[in-house]
Parts: structure tokens; C-alpha cells; sequence
């Protein structure tokens, strides 16, 4: 069922049909004690994704098994209450989660087989009680203390082990890195052109720039909870943030001419990147992506749009990504 609103998974037979604008999760579970979610406005929220879809495709959910205050197992039991709740939709998602990290942290560890195996089973384990498994396993780093291949290898393993136990197992082959307007360094191009000869899905994080592409961030002060990771993020840092807020303005008049929303104009310029290409926003309450941002899906860029949306971020996005003094190479978002 290929088109502009779906994208395909996997190889040959084994292959899954999914949106192409999926769902991060994360932000419904990393919150300041004092801005706990409900579980049924995250719900929601869900469902109003899923919902959205094209008859017959899945809907690409992404959670990890440090997505928690603390790097907790927070977002996973919030999915497992999710589908034990609602279970009709659990056939139309399509589940994919990170892990390898260390327990209760960040720091990468591909040790063959114990943390991999540790980390697959602990999401499992969490998962069980709704009923859903777990489609795709990603490591959330690319570990440094074991060679990749030696790492990939366990992945693997656990793989067999688990397709010996039954028919259905993961059909597909997907990569998960920030892409954003503002977010496409000379690798993000690389890692985008690689993965589209091979056929792989690259699964979009942080399409509207942390918020401030979509104009639900115009202050410092707009940035939820002391806690959330944009406050740590050099972009986000006062001197950086004036100037960047003038491109985000720029961009969203882009979008008022255009007649869409800024959020739809950002995810289109994602889609625009190649078929393979599926942003995933992270959505903590109703009605923020669902069913709006996903009629990103029907917008069309012209030339002229392309071009306007250029000279926009020709000034060029001031800080980092990523934490100040943490650079890319030391955690090997690329190797």
C-alpha cells in the first residue's frame, strides 16, 4: 500500500505497512513530578494517532526503556497500561524501543550478550502485562567498550531466539536520528542518502525543533518543567535563543502564507527528504499532533516553498543540539 502517507518496513514478505508521521513518546512520561500526565490524556492521545491513519497502516510508536524521570522504565509501563486498556490497537501499532544503555542511565553498554540481553528482556518483561510486543529493538547508542559488529551480533542472536520461539518477529530495519529544518548537518545528509539506498526507514526524532519550529515555544520561559532537555541544550540558552526565535518566527510566517500550521510545514520539509523519511513529534496531550500535524502528509512543497524555507535558515541556527561540552563524536550518535 505505498503512498505519500505510508512507508514500508522490512524486506520481501516481511514487511509492515506504517504512517509516514508516527509518535515519540517520551515527553508523556519525562515530566516534573508536579506536571504528572493522566494516563487517559496520554491515552488519547495515542488513540487520535492511530486513528488518523490510512486504512491499514500501522502506527510507528517510539519508546525507550530509559524514557522516565531518573531514566526509568516510566514510558514502558505507561505503554503496557496502554494496550492492556485498549488492546483493539495493538494489531495497528508498531512499536519500536530503545535500549543497551545501563540500567537507570544513559551510558551506552553493548557488552556480548549481558546488557543486551538484560535490556531486551527487562522491556519485554515491562511490555508483557499489555499484551504488545516489542517490533523493533534499537540500541539506543552505538557502544564503545565492544565492537559494533560484536554488539549487532547479540542483537541478532536474540533475534533467532526469540523467532524460534514463535512466528512473528521484527520485519524491519530502521534507523532513529534527529531531523529537523534545523537539525540537518552534513552527516544527518549522509546517514538520510545511506538509508535510502538500502532501503531503510529513517524514524525522524525532534521534527519541530523541540517546539520552537512549531511556535508553541516563543520564551525561555515557555519551555515545560525544569527538567525537559531543551533547557539544557545551548539553542535554548538565552543569548542563542533570541536569534533563533527570529528564524523560528521567519519559519512560521512561511507557513501563514502557505495556509498550514508551522508544525505541518516543518513535518512536510522532514517527508520532503525521501519516502523513507518518518518524523516522529513527540505528543503529550490531545489535539498538539494528532490528527493535525498528520495532515502534513497532504502538503505539498513547491520549489518556491523549498527555496523560501532556504533563505529563512540561511542565518544560521546559533548552540548546539546536543548538550554544551557533550560533542557528537564522544557519544557516537554517527559511528
Amino acid at each position: 500500500m505505498p503512498s505519500s502517507k505510508t512507508a514500508t518496513l522490512g524486506f520481501g514478505e516481511t514487511t509492515v505497512t506504517i504512517g509516514r508521521i508516527g509518535h515519540g513518546l517520551m515527553n508523556m512520561s519525562t515530566r516534573d513530578p508536579s506536571d504528572v500526565l493522566p494516563d487517559e490524556t496520554a491515552f488519547a492521545a495515542i488513540k487520535m494517532g492511530i486513528d488518523a491513519l490510512p486504512e491499514g497502516a500501522q502506527m510507528h510508536l517510539n519508546t525507550g526503556e530509559f524514557y522516565g524521570n531518573g531514566f526509568s522504565i516510566a514510558n514502558l509501563e505507561l505503554v503496557a497500561r496502554f494496550f492492556a486498556k485498549y488492546p483493539e490497537y495493538a494489531p495497528r501499532s508498531f512499536l519500536s524501543v530503545k535500549g543497551g544503555m545501563l540500567p537507570n542511565s544513559v551510558k551506552a553498554d553493548g557488552s556480548c550478550p549481558e546488557n543486551l540481553r538484560r535490556s531486551v528482556t527487562t522491556i519485554a518483561a515491562t511490555l508483557a502485562p499489555g499484551g504488545k510486543k516489542m517490533d523493533l529493538f534499537q540500541m539506543a547508542r552505538v557502544p564503545t567498550n565492544v565492537p559494533f559488529d560484536e554488539a549487532f551480533g547479540t542483537v541478532v542472536a536474540l533475534k533467532a531466539e526469540a523467532t524460534s520461539r514463535t512466528s512473528a518477529y521484527p520485519p524491519g530495519l530502521g534507523r532513529r536520528i534527529e531531523v529537523s529544518a534545523w537539525s540537518y548537518e552534513e552527516e544527518t545528509k549522509k546517514v538520510i542518502a545511506a538509508a535510502q539506498e538500502l532501503g531503510i526507514v529513517i524514524a525522524a526524532y525532534s521534527p519541530l525543533g523541540r517546539g520552537l519550529l512549531s511556535g508553541t515555544i516563543k520564551s525561555v520561559d515557555d519551555i515545560p518543567g525544569t527538567r525537559r532537555l531543551p533547557r539544557k541544550l545551548t539553542r535554548f540558552q538565552e543569548e542563542a535563543f533570541a536569534h533563533n526565535a527570529e528564524i523560528a518566527e521567519a519559519f512560521g510566517a512561511v507557513a501563514v502564507r502557505k495556509g498550514v500550521t508551522a508544525s505541518q510545514l516543518a513535518l512536510a520539509w522532514v517527508l520532503n527528504l525521501g519516502p523513507h523519511m518518518v518524523p516522529i513529534p513527540g505528543t503529550s496531550c490531545v489535539g498538539v499532533a494528532p490528527p493535525r500535524e498528520h495532515a502534513a502528509a497532504d502538503v505539498e512543497l513547491t520549489g518556491e516553498d523549498l527555496a523560501e524555507i532556504s533563505k529563512v535558515l540561511e542565518k544560521g541556527v546559533k548552540g548546539s543540539r546536543i548538550m554544551d561540552g557533550v560533542p557528537a563524536e564522544k557519544l557516537r550518535l554517527w559511528a
